[in-house]
């Protein structure tokens, strides 16, 4: 799809903004970290100091092993945004939202402050995340950690192959970051985060038929049913999102964690977007269905326990973070930090348009 060519000259003064490393390839492992601010002034200074220091921490790790992959983004919450900075804030960030449709909820639960480190090792993951508590352990607590791997063929533990339809290159970079849309944080992006836990006895207690049908794929080949014979409460048609007549993507890199001695088996979600109303839509759909009622059996065996919303500033946002200033939220051109991505062209199609859910909803 080819950029308007006005929006590509509004974007020229904002190429210099370096986002974090939200496109990056998948890897073997990851860590997911959720955290939140003690109380006190002391603590908000001691995360911000962290900010601007996060590419010089990953750089140190890195270095270990240059060819592991390591990378690190990070996620800051509403409230805690509020305290971190004031001032300006990213248009569409707020609370995750609640959703309750009879025996289904996707749950909020606390997080101020999100790490999803990943790695070719989970010794390279586990030493970052080791190094970041030691900086900020004093002013955070551990809401919740999950260390995630990936499963034989980049398969959930479901058994089926997930992130199939992730956009690639340079629709990826359209999917995930913010553009002229939101001009004070342009390279930014939203992320979403669910903990998963699964019902595996009686998930492998169903046919692999009946399970195709359920998430909409072959097991085996991972070739989407055809149209005629897919239900239209499969989990891969209720997550397609349209605005427009055209598909709206979401970049996903979620990864299958475990305890087998405990029988736990889960999947942990992690969605970005540069607009946070395209996963809750999703969300919408699977929990309340599409229509209401039709909604995705998948969650018959599998329950939600936490979720996030959090924005992604850029990484040149957070090197321009000190300890006691509060950073402004548009830049003049600094360098790249650490192994950010490329400087981001914005000059592609704004807004989506499919607004956002308006607080909790519940649907019986």
């Amino acid at each position: 799809m080819e950029a308007d060519p006005n929006s590509v000259t509004e974007a020229a003064s904002y190429r210099s903004a370096v986002a974090q490393e939200v496109v990056a390839p998948l890897t073997r492992a990851a860590i997911f970290l959720v955290v939140t601010i003690n109380e006190g002034p002391e603590s908000p200074v001691v995360v911000r100091t962290l900010c601007g220091d996060l590419a010089g921490l990953v750089r140190a790790v890195e270095s270990r092993d240059i060819e592991a992959g390591l990378s690190c983004v990070m996620g800051i919450g509403s409230e805690a945004w509020s305290r971190l900075f004031g001032g300006a804030r990213p248009a569409n960030l707020h609370p995750f939202r609640e959703i309750r449709a009879g025996k289904r909820h996707a749950v909020s639960t606390p997080g101020d402050l999100l790490f999803h480190i990943r790695a070719k090792r989970m010794d390279m993951c586990f030493e970052l995340a080791t190094q970041i508590m030691a900086r900020i352990g004093d002013a955070v607590e551990a809401a919740d950690e999950v260390h995630g791997f990936r499963y034989f063929d980049d398969r959930d533990i479901i058994g089926f192959v997930d992130g199939t339809e992730n956009p690639r290159n340079e629709a990826a970079m359209e999917a995930v970051y913010i553009g002229t849309e939101d001009p004070g944080f342009i390279g930014g992006s939203y992320v979403i985060v669910q903990k998963y836990l699964h019902d595996l006895a009686g998930w492998n207690a169903l046919s692999t038929e009946a399970q195709e049908r359920i998430i909409g794929r072959k097991k085996l080949s991972d070739v989407e049913l055809d149209d005629s014979v897919k239900p239209t409460s499969a989990h891969n048609a209720l997550t397609t999102i349209e605005e427009d007549g055209r598909e709206v993507k979401i970049l996903r890199d979620n990864m299958p964690f475990g305890r087998a001695g405990s029988a736990e088996f889960g999947t942990y979600f992690i969605g970005y977007s540069r607009a946070p109303g395209r996963i809750e839509q999703m969300l919408e759909n699977m929990f309340v269905g599409r229509p209401p009622g039709n909604y995705d059996r998948l969650l018959d065996f599998s329950r939600a326990v936490t979720g996030n919303l959090f924005f992604v500033p850029s990484a040149t946002f957070l090197e321009d973070v000190n300890e006691e200033a509060l950073p402004v939220a548009a830049h003049s051109a600094l360098p790249g930090v650490g192994r950010a991505t490329s400087p981001i062209d914005p000059g592609v199609e704004g807004s989506l348009g499919i607004g956002s859910l308006k607080g909790e909803i519940e649907h019986e």
